[in-house]
């Protein structure tokens, strides 16, 4: 069983990061900000997918009056991503936000930086300091100091800073694009300090490398307790960034949402066509709000042990398969009729 790191506990809207609440599930919209009607509708898309904190750009004062209006009607807590302008904080503050994203080290000097304090303390929200690799203050990128260590020391700098200021409602990140320095940050900032932690690998890539490298980054630092809510960054859909977030959740056991699916990676023993039928598992286990275990296994060595260890599952033999229910086999159907069967035997789980 994994042992979290312990680390306060910061309230945004109703979320709460830290201490023992779950690992929360973010992501970010990629819409037009001036369009609060197509935001609204992707983050309604975003929390049937299972996020549970949104952040909405604001990169200019022309997408404030449609910020506020997001923050009115969203179904989630809504954070405010903001960059360069600290007047652009100050007033997404005053406009209904759950939470501030800032990097300090792009906002200016330092008195900007205490205005949107200042306003965050006024509001009652919390501020994450996000530190990335691509955006340093000069004085930690010039450093002859390894990525990890800049990141890591610009977060604490920060969050000194704050402190002195009197606020604590922080939440730190500092992500890079590469995995190794992103896995460093996080381990050196976990030992020095107490706030909680929002992981990421920033710029991750793709739906297939980036979901890798956040597999293995975020997985580690999971793996390690190092983590209180977390953002699997896509070039792809949000939508897709949390069900990879799910994913990597569920695959430590921190925290699952809905059906798990194990199946065999298939091999010349198979003597049926596993792979369509695996995938129309899949497929249709997306339409379940249970948190069922289905097993689909294609041959005798692995597939009864898996299967009887599943919920629901099946070992496939020569054109047919042998359908568990609870670790007991309950029948033998044809090969066409696999996927069908296994639904029915997950209907009757609850009799």
């Amino acid at each position: 069983m994994i042992e979290r790191r312990r680390s306060r506990t910061i309230a945004v809207g109703g979320v709460l990061l830290g201490g023992d609440a779950p690992i929360a599930v973010q992501s970010m919209t990629n819409t037009d900000t001036r369009d609060p009607s197509a935001t609204l509708a992707q983050i309604g898309r975003l929390a049937e997918a299972g996020c549970e904190i949104v952040r909405v750009a604001i990169p200019h004062a022309d997408a404030l009056d449609g910020f506020e209006r997001i923050c009115a009607e969203s179904a989630l807590p809504v954070v405010a991503d903001i960059h360069f302008d600290h007047r652009l904080a100050i007033e997404a503050s005053r406009r209904g936000a759950a939470k501030l994203r800032i990097n300090p080290g792009n906002i200016g000097d330092m008195a900007r930086v205490d205005a949107v304090i200042d306003a965050a303390g006024q509001a009652g929200i919390p501020i994450r300091i996000g530190v990335n690799a691509g955006s340093l203050a000069a004085e930690y990128a010039e450093a002859d100091l390894p990525l990890a260590t800049k990141l890591a020391q610009s977060a604490q700098s920060f969050c000194t800073h704050f402190e002195a200021r009197g606020f604590t409602a922080i939440v730190v990140s500092a992500k890079a694009s590469s995995v190794g320095a992103t896995i460093d940050a996080y381990r050196l900032l976990a030992n020095a300090i107490d706030y909680p932690l929002h992981i990421g690998v920033t710029e991750a890539g793709t739906a297939f490398s980036g979901t890798i490298k956040s597999a293995v980054g975020l997985g580690t630092l999971l793996a390690d307790g190092i983590g209180d809510t977390l953002r699997v960054s896509l070039t792809a859909p949000p939508e897709e960034e949390v069900g990879v977030a799910w994913e990597i959740l569920a695959a430590l056991d921190l925290r699952r949402r809905g059906p798990e699916l194990v199946s065999c990676p298939t091999c010349g023993r198979c003597e049926v066509d596993l792979v369509p039928i695996a995938t129309e598992v899949e497929a249709r286990l997306r339409t379940l709000a249970s948190p069922v275990k289905v097993a689909v296994m294609g041959c005798v060595v692995n597939g009864p042990g898996e299967a009887r260890e599943a919920d629901v599952g099946v070992a496939a033999g020569k054109g047919v398969g042998l359908v568990f229910r609870h670790g007991e086999p309950v029948r033998k159907v044809a090969e066409d009729q696999i996927v069908d069967a296994l639904f029915e035997e997950i209907e009757r789980l609850g009799e």
